[in-house]
């Protein structure tokens, strides 16, 4: 098992699953979102606006914009930077859809809302191979509490990733909350490593 057979394997699974009960599961994505304590005890939130296979939080992130600071990645060089969630947005490069430029320059959040493919044996995220989530929390000044957030579930206990692929504190999927330290499913590179198995 590698990034790139983990990967393939991920995206054929949320294309097979398109379409099949994607409102219920994006409302048991949000309702876990709005309920979390870190969420709701957060001023400042990096969310997404998703793509295709990505899962939906508009709903959250319309929620949270009446209370607190939030912000989308707007695409920039070899990553992207955090400006303002305002409407409307704007499709661009890969039809990602992007608020409009803001000269702030934003360099700490309370909470980071990630989409991931996949997540290996230590948590840490799969994308589509762009790098730029990685490049972008590699150049924060501090690390803000990150939630990955799926569709449909995909991991592996392998240790696949490499030391600068992001890592997550939570996984939520429409069915569970994992907790990256807490889970018995995930442990430390550094203790003894169980068999490797798939899940």
């Amino acid at each position: 098992m590698t990034k790139v057979t983990l990967r393939k394997k991920c995206l054929k699974q949320l294309r097979n699953s398109a379409g099949v009960n994607d409102l219920l599961r994006a409302h048991k994505i949000n309702k876990q979102l709005l309920r979390h304590k870190k969420l709701q005890q957060a001023t400042s939130v990096l969310g997404f606006w998703p793509l295709g296979m990505e899962p939906d939080i508009r709903l959250l992130l319309n929620t949270l914009r009446q209370q607190k600071k939030v912000y989308l990645p707007f695409m920039e060089d070899d990553s992207f930077k955090m400006v303002p969630f305002r409407l409307p947005l704007e499709a661009k490069k890969f039809g990602i859809y992007e608020p409009g430029n803001s000269n702030r320059k934003i360099n700490k959040i309370d909470v980071a809302i990630v989409p991931a493919v996949g997540v290996d044996g230590e948590g840490r995220r799969i994308g589509f191979g762009k790098g730029m989530y990685d490049r972008f929390f590699a150049r924060l000044r501090k690390k803000p509490y990150i939630i990955f957030v799926q569709s449909e579930l995909c991991k592996t206990t392998n240790y696949i990733c490499d030391d600068y692929d992001v890592k997550a504190d939570e996984l939520i999927t429409p069915h569970r909350c994992y907790s990256i330290m807490k889970d018995a499913y995930y442990v430390n590179r550094n203790t003894l490593r169980r068999s490797h198995r798939h899940i």
